[in-house]
C-alpha cells in the first residue's frame, strides 16, 4: 500500500442525487434488479410521528422510529413483507408468512435519507434488516460494481425512484477501531493489516469514495485456528463523483488513521505490495468472469453524467500520474476511468479483462 500515512481530507459536501436513466434501467431490468414493488420510498415518507431511537447504552442514534396511521399499518406491514420476499426469495410469499415487521426507522443523515426496516421471525425471534431509499444512479452503479468486482455479493432492487437494499452485517469500522483493534487475541494483527490493504485497493480500482471508518464494516469469521477478516463497504453514495484521487483511497481519511498506523506497524512494504497484487489479480479474475455484464454496465456508466466534467478531468490527471499512463487523459467519463484502471492493472499482470465499450 503506497503512501500509507493518513492525511486529513476535508469533509464531504453533499452529493446531488442522479436519476436512473433509461439505459441503466434497461440494464437493471435485464439482470432482474428492476421490478414492480408494493412499497415506494414516497409511501414510507407519509409517517405521522417520530420517536428518537437510542442504542443499548441509552445514547441517541442517528435514527428515529416512525409511526404510521393505524389504518395504514396492516397493509403496509404486508407490503413490506412482500418486498423482503422479493429481495431474499424471488417473491415466494409462502416462506415469509411467519415473519412480521417489528419497526421502521428513518435517518436524515447522509444523501439517501434511508428507511431501515426490522423484520423478525415469529418462531425464533431471529431478526434481519433491509433498507428502502431514494434511488440514485451513482449509488446503483456502486452497488453493482461491488457485486461484480468485490468478493461480496449484494442483493438490491429498484422500482422507479425507489431503491431497496439488503443489510450488510458486520462490526462498523469505527466500533472495530475503538473496541476490537489490538484488543482481541483471536484477531491476528497481520490479517487485519492484510485486509486493509486489499480493501484499499478494491475501493481505488472501482472508484468508491468516502470510505471513512463508519462507512464500512468488518466481517469476522471464526476459523479452526484464528479468525478471518473481511472489510465490506456499506455506503455507496460516493461512487465515482469526487475529483480527488486520494478520496478513493481509504488510507487517507483521518478517521482511518488508527488502522493505517496499525497496518504500518505490522506490514513490511514488500508484503503490502504482495497483498495489493493478490487483490488486483482477483479483481481481474472477477472482471473476466462477468465480462459481458461488466462491459454493459461500464458502457452505460460512460454515457451517464454522474459527475461534473471538471471533476472527471481532475481525477483523470491524478490517475494518469499515479499509473504513469497518458491514456487516462482521453477519458471523458467516470465509467471510462474505471475501465482504464482495470486496463492499468491488466498491463501490470498481463491478463485479459473486459471487452471494449459496446458500440453506440
Amino acid at each position: 500500500m503506497a503512501d500509507v500515512a493518513a492525511t486529513n481530507l476535508l469533509p464531504t459536501p453533499r452529493k446531488p442525487s442522479f436519476p436512473i436513466n433509461p439505459e441503466l434501467r434497461a440494464y437493471l431490468r435485464r439482470y432482474k434488479r428492476e421490478r414492480e414493488l408494493p412499497v415506494t420510498y414516497e409511501r414510507l415518507r407519509a409517517f405521522h410521528e417520530v420517536i428518537p431511537l437510542t442504542d443499548d447504552a441509552g445514547k441517541p442514534t442517528l435514527w428515529d422510529s416512525v409511526i404510521y396511521d393505524s389504518n395504514e399499518m396492516p397493509a403496509l406491514n404486508e407490503a413490506l413483507k412482500e418486498v423482503y420476499a422479493w429481495l431474499k426469495v424471488a417473491g415466494d410469499l409462502s416462506v415469509v408468512s411467519h415473519l412480521y415487521i417489528d419497526r421502521v426507522d428513518f435517518c436524515t443523515f447522509g444523501n439517501s435519507t434511508p428507511f431501515r426496516i426490522r423484520i423478525v421471525n415469529a418462531y425464533n425471534d431471529n431478526q434481519d434488516y433491509f433498507y428502502i431509499k431514494k434511488a440514485d444512479a451513482s449509488r446503483v452503479y456502486g452497488l453493482e460494481l461491488e457485486h461484480l468486482l468485490s468478493p461480496n455479493r449484494l442483493q438490491f432492487l429498484t422500482h422507479g425512484s425507489t431503491l431497496v437494499e439488503e443489510h450488510v452485517a458486520g462490526v462498523p469500522g469505527d466500533i472495530f477501531i475503538d473496541q476490537w483493534l489490538g484488543r482481541r487475541s483471536e484477531l491476528k494483527a497481520i490479517r487485519v493489516a492484510k485486509e486493509l490493504v486489499k480493501f484499499n485497493e478494491r475501493c481505488f480500482i472501482r472508484l468508491l469514495g468516502d470510505m471513512r471508518s463508519y462507512n464500512f464494516v468488518f466481517v469476522v469469521t471464526p476459523d479452526f485456528e484464528e479468525a478471518q477478516l473481511r472489510i465490506r463497504a456499506m455506503d455507496f453514495d460516493q461512487q465515482s463523483y469526487n475529483g480527488r484521487k486520494n478520496f478513493y483511497l481509504p488510507q487517507f481519511f483521518k478517521e482511518n488513521a488508527p488502522l493505517v498506523q496499525f497496518c504500518t506497524r505490522h506490514l513490511r512494504p514488500e508484503t503490502a505490495h504482495q497483498y495489493q497484487r493478490e487483490e488486483q489479480t482477483l479483481i481481474l479474475q472477477r472482471a473476466s468472469l462477468a465480462s459481458e455484464r461488466l462491459g454493459l454496465l461500464l458502457h452505460d456508466m460512460a454515457r451517464d453524467p454522474i459527475a461534473p466534467k471538471d471533476k472527471i478531468h481532475t481525477l483523470r490527471e491524478g490517475l494518469a500520474e499515479h499509473y504513469h499512463r497518458k491514456d487516462y487523459l482521453r477519458c471523458e467519463s467516470m465509467g471510462a476511468l474505471i475501465r482504464e484502471n482495470l486496463e492499468s492493472i491488466r498491463r501490470d499482470i498481463g491478463r485479459p479483462v473486459v471487452p471494449e465499450l459496446v458500440p453506440e
